[in-house]
């Protein structure tokens, strides 16, 4: 008898410390308890708003304004510019390939000699239009250009680049 008192007890304390054995034990539907009817459906509400989100959306990249993260920051203001289809003359130099070989005077006028990669040389004045820019400015002993930037995350579409004539006593 005492291994009876014992049993029931054990079952009980069991019935009230875990929710839902006393229904499985009796086989009778338990009546849910005031609280766990409130948390059920935020609990249900929840879980089905998780299963409606597909993984595509969440991988969604908006940018508003905003740099792609994903994009190499090594490759950045390296544009190849092309070297077939350029025109023929001061029109297809590049600034970066050319070298300033002399500065003269011509009615009143600064003109620079520059010289290409193919070692052919060209005269050049204030405001010619170059492959990836155009001169700017001719002085005595540098020519200033404006190169074009083709890099999209650039704040700076152009930028002044100067070549000087001679090296300056400086670096000697």
């Amino acid at each position: 008898m005492c291994l009876r008192l014992t049993c029931s007890i054990v079952i009980l304390s069991a019935a009230v410390a875990v929710p839902g054995y006393a229904q499985a034990a009796s086989g009778k539907p338990a009546a849910p308890a005031p609280a766990a009817s409130t948390a059920a459906p935020a609990t249900a509400g929840a879980s089905t708003a998780a299963t409606d989100v597909r993984p595509d959306d969440r991988a969604a990249y908006e940018p508003s304004g905003r740099r792609d993260p994903f994009s190499s920051l090594l490759a950045r203001g390296d544009a190849k510019v092309p070297t077939t289809g350029r025109p023929l003359g001061v029109k297809g130099l590049l600034i970066g390939d050319l070298s300033v070989r002399g500065v003269l005077r011509s009615h009143g006028k600064l003109l620079a000699i520059v010289q290409a990669p193919d070692n052919k040389t060209y005269t050049v004045h204030p405001g010619d239009a170059l492959f990836d820019g155009s001169v700017k400015v001719v002085a005595t002993d540098a020519v200033i250009f404006l190169q074009r930037v083709d890099d999209p995350l650039s704040p700076v579409k152009q930028r002044e680049i100067r070549k000087t004539l001679r090296i300056s006593e400086e670096i000697r």
